[in-house]
């Protein structure tokens, strides 16, 4: 019996000894995560940094890449599932979607065909002119529509057009991508961002984003452009003989479904006047676009659900799931105060100098739009800059125009810098000519670059000399 007592109490203390080593352990490995990654913010880092790292080196397919990366976030408990779900923009995704749906079932009238042959006509089959033509079209109608729904309806124009003359469509792609987002930039409704800033400062319609911004925007467009046909000025050359037979052609025969094509028009004009007074109506972008879709598979395919099924599946499913990782890793970011944390520190450095601060917010807001999306960042920096007010900060406008410019072309530097990027860049990989990461930053980011220079001297010259 006392042996049997002893032999107990000699298990006790070896178990409580074995309990004290592995709670010892758990204690140093506590230690050496916390020491390693300091908290959720710097580990939410640590993730977005090593997912872009991986979407830059195109090691792996980028919506596979952002996908593992969202679900990094959730797993290490940096976002839970509703907050993760709460960060994806459905505003976007439906925009996408609704469009997407629109543009497809109108691309089978034979209409892009049309105009590829019309546009082709109207330069005379000049590739450097059809290149200046395409992008004013892209940068002209994203001024009044968003970017995406602009690149939707014209670069399957591009590629029809490149494939008649066989040119390389890469300049061309470049070049719209750029004017999408420059155009964007000139008006209320062009961009995201200028939406949030015109319905958070009073006073600023869309008369008010016209005459402060179209003139620099005009500006930048035409620069870049034209350097555009500098840089790729030994590619755009096409053959006489194929310019005299894209000349022959008749582009009327291209219209294949001239009775579709009436509902596809009706349908695209009523969105398109839908999304100009959407703020007065009380509608999202989103309900628009689906708003529009709906009423088109309505008319054209009420009780067709193989063709339903067809349309549903040329969507840019790849693109959707991109946006859906890189809504829930820039959520991340937000959630734990890392996006907060930055904008606060830039405000900090200006000391209430309203010059400096306009400055400040172009550039990081610049660089910052090149990597994430500029939604949650403008999001931000808009209570940011009315506090700045409230402090005693007068002549806010400069820094409301700064971080119109620095966050809408911003996202001309890198192809997930904006949503317009990103869908082009499915659609290309779609027609077999994918555009890398690399390949496009290196001829984006310095012409995204210059457009800022051309931006700082554009706000002192007109806010602080005249």
């Amino acid at each position: 019996m006392l042996n049997r007592s002893a032999y107990e109490t000699k298990s006790r203390a070896k178990y409580g000894k074995g309990k004290a080593i592995a709670k010892l352990k758990f204690s140093f490995r506590a230690i050496a995560v916390k020491t390693m990654f300091g908290d959720k913010a710097v580990l939410a880092l640590i993730i977005f940094v090593f997912t872009y790292i991986i979407i830059i080196s195109e090691k792996v397919q980028r919506t596979i890449i952002a996908l593992f990366g969202a679900m990094l976030m959730i797993a290490c408990g940096i976002l839970s599932q509703k907050a993760a779900i709460h960060h994806i923009d459905f505003n976007t995704i439906g925009l996408l979607i609704g469009m997407m749906i629109i543009v497809n079932i109108t691309s089978e009238t034979g209409l892009f065909n049309f105009l590829a042959i019309w546009s082709v006509k109207k330069v005379k089959a000049g590739p450097v002119k059809l290149l200046f033509a395409l992008a004013a079209l892209t940068g002209l109608c994203s001024a009044f529509l968003d970017n995406v729904t602009t690149v939707l309806l014209t670069v399957p124009i591009t590629f029809a057009i490149t494939n008649k003359l066989k040119l390389p469509v890469y300049p061309y792609l470049v070049a719209q991508i750029l004017a999408a987002n420059i155009g964007g930039t000139a008006t209320l409704i062009g961009d995201p961002p200028n939406i949030m800033i015109g319905s958070a400062v009073k006073g600023f319609d869309f008369m008010t984003f016209l005459t402060n911004l179209t003139d620099i925007c005009t500006f930048i467009f035409l620069v870049t452009t034209s350097i555009i046909v500098f840089i790729y000025r030994k590619e755009l050359h096409a053959p006489q003989e194929l310019k005299d037979e894209v000349m022959s052609l008749d582009a009327k025969s291209y219209l294949v479904n001239i009775p579709l094509m009436k509902k596809c028009l009706g349908v695209l004009f009523l969105t398109i006047i839908t999304f100009m007074l959407h703020s007065v109506l009380g509608l999202e972008s989103a309900s628009v676009a689906m708003g529009g879709a709906s009423i088109l598979m309505l008319l054209t395919m009420y009780n067709r659900e193989k063709a339903l099924s067809e349309i549903l599946g040329k969507l840019e499913w790849l693109a959707i799931f991109f946006f859906v990782g890189l809504f829930i890793l820039v959520g991340g970011l937000v959630e734990t105060g890392v996006i907060h944390m930055f904008a606060t520190k830039m405000m900090e450095l200006t000391h209430g100098n309203v010059k400096i601060a306009s400055f400040l917010i172009l550039w990081v807001s610049a660089l910052a739009s090149a990597f994430i999306d500029n939604i949650p960042f403008v999001a931000t920096m808009i209570p940011l800059i009315h506090n700045m007010g409230a402090m005693g900060m007068t002549h806010l406008e400069p820094l409301w125009w700064a971080l119109s410019l620095g966050a809408c072309l911003g996202g001309n530097g890198t192809i997930v810098g904006a949503s317009a990027n990103v869908v082009v860049v499915g659609m290309a990989e779609k027609h077999g000519r994918p555009i890398k990461f690399l390949e496009f930053m290196k001829i984006a980011f310095p012409l995204m670059i210059l457009s800022i220079v051309l931006c700082t001297i554009y706000i002192y010259v007109k806010y602080f000399i005249f």
